[in-house]
């Protein structure tokens, strides 16, 4: 495990007792699942980034190139829409 630092956290009373009752219900610490919950929001904060940061370079003109061409070769077999 990466090293690890304490951090003071200060949460509203409302906030810290539904923590404290999701991570029994979850049975996990309420470290382990603030941990978790911060992860959860740094990964879908940088997921957006990502995902902007890609559509900044796209070629929306090639894309629909392609999209309209003909030809190719049928769907293997698994591959049908449903």
């Amino acid at each position: 495990m990466k090293e690890s630092r304490t951090y003071p956290l200060r949460l509203p009373k409302s906030l810290k007792d539904a923590v404290e009752r999701l991570s029994r219900q979850d049975r996990t610490s309420i470290n382990q699942f603030v941990t978790t919950a911060v992860a959860e929001k740094v990964s879908a904060l940088e997921t957006a980034r990502y995902f902007s940061d890609k559509r900044v370079r796209a070629n929306f003109a090639a894309f629909d190139r392609v999209m309209r061409r003909r030809g190719g070769k049928p769907p293997r077999e698994g591959d049908e829409l449903s």
